[in-house]
């Protein structure tokens, strides 16, 4: 096969009903560009049989290449392996629930042919989703925009197009608590938005619950800003201000009009609201450390059990001799 001009890629976690719609819909508007692609399906090991469906889908057509993991690793994780495996000079990511209509990546490329390097799509409308889910995913971008230390565009998801130089150095980042719109935002490169309206999902159930989301939005917060961190400093500062000087108010109050401060119960209130103001922060610490000790354990981001034998952008790791195995 001609190396692509384009790479598409789409993570995969049982989605049957979806793939023979995403396939076909992708190869219409990318043959409209009239250039090589190729569409990497990754399956982040998926239970309902669509393992099967990309197996017959790359038998069918060589621009379908699969990469099938061992077990579920995670979106992120599948559209990382996806960034590992591309080969195209523009690597496009799109989830595979149909909700990022592929027909807005002509939109995209005509954006890329302009010089820009990194082109992410703007949700303007969300079909199919609850007041509550909009609600705090729009609550989430404009908390993240405000408290990280990177732009990171608003009411934006990983549907983009990003150049080659692009990829390149988020290959290169292998973090393993990932936020890929973050990090494309990170490595800075000309960018800019193109506005599309979010579909309902066309079958299934989301594979992103409350539950995932919070994971996320943690590692956004964690990954890219440092004020969890900061606040409990200045908390810690504002109420060791307030201590110092409340004693010479009660210095004055009991010697100039003999008033006595008495009440357990207020006393037992302020310890209990204190004592869960240190474990919050203790548990922030935590959430830092945490992803320190993953980083630590330098274990691979995730294992392929079937797929191309190596990855067209292989990640060096510069280990000492001993501890490669």
């Amino acid at each position: 096969m001609t190396k692509p001009v384009f790479s598409i890629i789409a993570p995969i976690y049982n989605e049957l009903e979806n793939l023979p719609l995403l396939y076909a819909r992708v190869r219409e508007e990318l043959d409209k560009t009239e250039q090589e692609w190729e569409l990497i399906m990754v399956d982040d090991g998926s239970k309902d049989g669509s393992t099967e469906v990309i197996r017959k889908l790359a038998a069918s057509d060589e621009r379908v290449r699969p990469v099938i993991f061992a077990r579920n690793f995670g979106h992120q994780i599948a559209v990382s392996a996806g960034l590992d495996y591309s080969r195209g000079d523009a690597v496009i990511i799109i989830d595979s629930d149909l909700q990022d209509p592929p027909e807005v990546i002509g939109e995209l490329i005509a954006k890329w042919r302009e010089g820009y390097e990194v082109v992410y799509a703007v949700r303007t409308e969300r079909e199919g989703e609850t007041k509550f889910k909009t609600w705090t995913a729009s609550l989430f971008y404009r908390m993240i925009d405000r408290i990280t230390d990177v732009k990171i565009p608003l009411d934006t998801g990983d549907f983009r197009l990003m150049d080659r130089k692009v990829v390149d150095v988020m290959v290169a980042m292998r973090e393993h608590n990932r936020f890929l719109r973050g990090m494309s935002a990170w490595t800075g490169f000309r960018q800019i938005g193109v506005e599309y309206k979010r579909k309902a999902r066309h079958a299934g159930v989301t594979k992103y619950p409350l539950k995932k989301m919070l994971r996320l939005a943690m590692n956004a917060v964690t990954g890219f800003s440092m004020w969890p961190l900061q606040l409990a400093t200045r908390l810690g500062v504002a109420l060791g201000a307030l201590g110092v000087l409340a004693i010479p108010v009660v210095i004055v109050l009991h010697l100039a009009a003999d008033v006595q401060f008495h009440g357990l119960a207020t006393l037992a209130i302020l310890m209990t609201l204190l004592s869960a103001l240190i474990l919050v922060f203790l548990g922030v610490i935590g959430e830092y450390l945490g992803r320190i000790y993953d980083e630590a354990k330098n274990r691979p981001l995730y294992i392929v059990a079937e797929g191309p034998q190596e990855p067209f952008n292989p990640v060096r790791l510069d280990l000492p001799a001993e501890s490669k195995i």
